[in-house]
């Protein structure tokens, strides 16, 4: 199914911390984890990922640590213990948010309750 890219938008931030809470990963590699995880639902472009990701580290939820790794040199990021915070507050965010639009979808279709 194909999916409004304006949902997605306002999850971006919620899918990286997500994925950065299973441990250290760069920024390919995550991509390529959202995109499976979810059965290619989600398709995050670089352009979408690296500034959530620069805006993280700014604001001190992501440390950066740069290796070799597959003869490139590779940023990983790592969540830090006020990106779990953050993680665990959008999360909450999350289940009150789609809670209210599942209430509302019901109304409208009560087999859906």
């Amino acid at each position: 199914m194909k999916i409004d890219k304006s949902l997605l938008t306002g999850s971006t931030t919620l899918l990286v911390l997500s994925l950065l809470a299973e441990g250290e990963k760069y920024g390919y590699q995550m991509i390529q984890e959202l995109a499976a995880k979810s059965d290619n639902t989600f398709q995050m472009k670089e352009g979408t990922l690296y500034p959530i990701l620069h805006g993280l580290e700014r604001d001190g939820y992501v440390t950066v640590s740069q290796r070799w790794s597959g003869g490139r040199q590779r940023r990983y990021y790592r969540l830090t213990g006020k990106g779990r915070g953050l993680l665990e507050d959008k999360v909450k965010e999350w289940k009150f948010f789609s809670g209210k639009v599942g209430d509302v979808v019901a109304s409208y279709c009560p087999e859906l309750a």
